[in-house]
């Protein structure tokens, strides 16, 4: 079969998989509410200091690192059977730690199956819905497809709240895990590839001559360009990860109990930035989207060290809203531009080599925060180290080369 003819006479489902995936993704974002097991947990347990956060440490790189490995296997066995696997591995986790009050257990069963579960169910939910689409709406479907993620707090929160008044933890875990196994292992049936030869309606012919189309992992790694882009990530997505892991804690001081409202409605923004910067990039192009978002981010971080001084719980949380929301931004801008950059043949992988930055700079910078709040008593510090580091990240972003949103 053409390339010519297959547009017309193979039925697109990219629909289906782009709304597949999201709703994967709205499953996995379980890690965003780690704050409000937090206190049942150290209520239950009796857990203090580093042991009510190492769980969750854990889950972020292990999630990140675990991308590479599910990268590999989405690119080379499909997005069907690394979802299903996603699903296995998260449903196994809770449902292992539902059992069990072991700081170890929950080191294994959270910290490793969980984190491995969501970083194979993330890593197959975005590759086949951007392969049913034209380049000129990269950005939309990325942004579409990544915000179940942001956006699962919303739900998530008031139901977890639910949960842990009336079942308590462990139940409450065994029912999430029983949930999502079969949420996700259900909807990862509905994901797939176009086939070999398919060309979206609108897309331009493909070009023998660019060498972008077939980068493999390895020549990723020696370009440039990749380290640049790693260094923009890892600090634009550190920089958000810092303010979305303190959150709930600056606004329960002044809204105590009704907090949960602060991480869904940061949520709303984490998720809206995703599709908007999305949507932007594919007019814009990505490369400026990317310094606008860093730049604003930024200004966000000075202007957070005169509101989380003294303001009140509503502005806080308009704060975080708006930094969540260029946090956001970040998760669709990157595999948007690994995509332009480096084509779809080994998506996967790259990104997941990509997506390391997010798991480090998620683990340096609010470690870095809480080093500097223990030392000066508030959180200034890092806000002028996160401002700082995030003006330094826009300037970068403008330094490599990128295709055009409509290449």
């Amino acid at each position: 079969m053409s390339s010519d003819s297959s547009s017309s006479t193979v039925k697109n489902h990219g629909w289906t998989v782009t709304f597949a995936g999201l709703g994967i993704n709205l499953a996995l974002g379980v890690l965003y509410t780690w704050s409000l097991f937090k206190s049942s947990i150290e209520k239950e347990f009796g857990w203090s200091g580093n042991q009510l956060n190492d769980p969750y440490a854990l889950c972020c790189l292990v999630f990140a690192f675990a991308m590479i490995l599910a990268g590999r296997i989405q690119d080379r066995f499909g997005p069907r059977v690394t979802a299903s696997l996603g699903g296995l591995l998260v449903g196994a986790g809770l449902i292992l730690i539902s059992f069990s009050t072991q700081y170890t257990m929950w080191l294994l069963g959270f910290g490793v199956l969980v984190g491995l579960g969501i970083g194979f169910g993330y890593s197959s939910a975005t590759p086949p819905a951007l392969k049913w689409f034209p380049p000129s709406r990269t950005g939309l479907i990325a942004g579409l497809v990544v915000a179940g993620f942001g956006l699962a707090p919303v739900y998530i929160s008031p139901l977890a709240t639910f949960l842990l008044s009336h079942y308590g933890l462990g139940r409450s875990m065994l029912i999430f895990g029983v949930s999502f196994l079969v949420i996700v292992c259900g909807l990862a049936q509905l994901l797939r590839n176009p086939p070999p030869g398919y060309r979206p309606a609108g897309a331009p012919l493909p070009s023998a001559k660019s060498a972008a189309d077939g980068a493999t992992p390895s020549q990723i790694l020696a370009m440039p360009s990749f380290w640049l882009l790693w260094v923009v990530y890892f600090i634009a997505s550190g920089a958000g990860l810092m303010v979305i892991g303190s959150v709930s804690g600056m606004a329960k001081k002044s809204m105590g109990e009704s907090a949960f409202i602060a991480v869904a409605v940061m949520a709303i923004g984490n998720a809206g930035g995703r599709v908007a910067a999305g949507v932007l990039s594919d007019r814009i192009g990505r490369r400026l989207t990317l310094a606008l978002v860093c730049l604003l981010q930024a200004l966000l971080m000075f202007a957070a060290i005169k509101i989380t001084g003294g303001s009140s719980g509503p502005l806080i949380v308009l704060l975080a809203t708006l930094i969540g929301f260029n946090y956001g931004a970040n998760l669709s801008l990157f595999p948007s531009l690994t995509k332009d950059l480096w084509g779809l043949k080994s998506f996967g992988m790259n990104y997941g080599i990509l997506f390391t930055a997010w798991g480090v700079g998620g683990f340096v910078m609010p470690f870095l925060s809480q080093r500097l709040k223990s030392a000066s008593g508030d959180f200034n510090s890092s806000f002028y180290l996160a401002g700082g580091l995030l003006l330094f990240a826009a300037v970068l972003s403008l330094f490599f080369k990128s295709k055009s949103a409509e290449s």
